[in-house]
């Protein structure tokens, strides 16, 4: 019911821990994985548990925010006859400076904790991160899918789209940008056969938040964790692969008929108020 086997597909942050989950899962049963990142280390250490699953499969070094890099890849595959079934855009992240220290701003915060105190660079980084480094992607790969007439484009929005996270503007608005353009592009393309959709996770355990959640020295909750896991119904964080069910029915013929939404899995965060 919900085969890629055959199936070509781009998969951009292919070597962190949420891109290479969902490369794995997909290569397992019979997709041929393009994988990309911009850590060339990391990248081939993912690859090298991916190659295990077929010889297909491909691994490019590429920034999605260098649009000369994505045209290479591009050109490459189209030099090799390689028609995109589907694309994934998975890369994202934040610059440590688009955060703030302070979650309120009281007349006795130092202003370099609050808003004011952000770095503008980092802040346009992230946020270009998060919207421009699928868009990108997008505008390169997916003029290919408008060409052939068919494609499915699945895009990694948040949960600080959906309600910002505290802290964190710069990364909460790139992920509203992009689930609004889902929106927006699902709507232009519905023409050409071409779908768009977007997965919203919820509070993921990865390598980049890990030191957000968890002390290192006792291994406990830290108190940031422990709020997260009371404002989560289920009562604790999500495994990357737990997104990789929703990819498949995103993937699949099975869902033809869904375009332009952005599916939360987050174990109930988006639907709990705390009151």
């Amino acid at each position: 019911m919900f085969s890629v086997k055959n199936r070509t597909i781009i998969v951009t942050g292919a070597s962190g821990v949420i891109g290479f989950a969902i490369s794995e899962a997909l290569a397992k049963k019979g997709a041929r994985i393009i994988a990309l990142g911009r850590n060339k280390e990391k990248l081939n250490k993912s690859f090298e548990q991916l190659a295990s699953f077929g010889t297909e499969h491909l691994q490019m070094v590429c920034d999605v925010l260098d649009v000369h890099s994505l045209q290479e890849v591009a050109q490459h595959l189209d030099k090799k006859k390689i028609t995109i079934d589907a694309l994934i855009n998975v890369a994202g992240g934040a610059a440590p400076g688009a955060s703030a220290r302070s979650e309120f701003l009281f007349a006795e915060t130092p202003l370099e904790d609050s808003f004011f105190g952000l770095d503008l660079n980092d802040f346009r980084y992230t946020t270009d991160l998060n919207f421009l480094g699928s868009v990108y992607p997008i505008k390169i790969f997916g003029e290919s899918m408008a060409k052939q007439k068919s494609g499915n484009i699945i895009n990694i929005s948040s949960m600080g789209a959906i309600q910002p996270l505290s802290k964190s503007p710069a990364y909460s608005a790139g992920k509203a940008a992009i689930t609004n353009f889902t929106q927006w592009l699902a709507v232009h393309l519905s023409k050409s056969n071409i779908r768009v959709n977007a997965i919203a996770p919820g509070f993921i355990l990865t390598e980049q938040n890990r030191f957000l959640l968890f002390d290192e020295k006792s291994g406990n909750l830290t108190p940031r964790g422990q709020r997260i896991l009371s404002h989560t119904p289920q009562g604790k964080l999500g495994d990357p692969d737990d997104l990789v069910s929703t990819v498949f029915w995103l993937l699949s013929e099975k869902s033809s008929f869904i375009t332009g939404i952005t599916v939360p899995v987050d174990g109930g965060f988006s639907a709990y108020n705390g009151i």
